[in-house]
């Protein structure tokens, strides 16, 4: 029994795919088993499009009390699958992880205007700061879709986007009950305040 398990280990290893092989926390451990979980489920409709689907990294964040979601990197390489099936994914894992809020970003490298240095003679526009947090943005409230923003300057000159979420999408895959998560998650990979809503009927 000891092998069967030491197996699946070494198979679930193969989830996840870390920069200069450094070694996977134990909650990156969890995610990669999980994935593993679902491609080798015999009822799983999507583990044909995990196979060739692994993550760089995984970490918990506080949305608020008692409230824990996980953020999930996949490598950028990989994330057009992962958009393919992004929505099952999502309500997949979180069965396995205790209904915690699960949110997929792509890695993605931002080149500061140093790039020069680097040995690049242009920065690519997708490379630039704002370009990836808009990308972040995007990734943050999958498989939904942004139809609006507004930004908002208070008194103090502080910004904060509005962001307005497809209407459509309300009552799936519980997205209404997510915007706080889509928030928390947000502050914590751009450090800028947004709010998600859905329109007005």
């Amino acid at each position: 029994r000891g092998c069967v398990c030491l197996a699946a280990m070494f198979n679930a290893r193969k989830k996840i795919v870390k920069d200069k092989g450094a070694a996977p926390t134990e909650l990156e451990e969890e995610v990669a088993k999980a994935l593993f979980d679902i491609e080798v489920s015999p009822t799983s409709d999507i583990k044909s499009d995990l196979r060739d689907i692994y993550i760089s990294s995984a970490f918990e964040i506080e949305v608020k009390a008692n409230q824990k979601a996980i953020v999930v990197y996949f490598p950028y390489r990989v994330w057009k699958m992962v958009q393919k099936i992004q929505g099952r994914l999502i309500r997949e894992l979180e069965k396995k992880f205790n209904k915690k809020h699960l949110v997929f970003v792509a890695n993605r490298t931002i080149l500061d205007k140093n790039f020069r240095r680097k040995g690049l003679k242009t920065r690519p526009r997708s490379r630039t700061l704002t370009s990836v947090h808009e990308a972040i943005l995007e990734d943050v409230i999958g498989p939904t879709e942004i139809t609006g923003k507004r930004t908002r300057i208070s008194v103090d000159g502080s910004k904060l986007l509005k962001v307005f979420l497809d209407p459509k999408d309300k009552d799936k895959e519980n997205v209404d009950a997510k915007l706080a998560t889509f928030s928390a998650v947000y502050k914590k990979l751009t450090n800028k305040e947004a709010v998600f809503l859905f329109p007005d009927a």
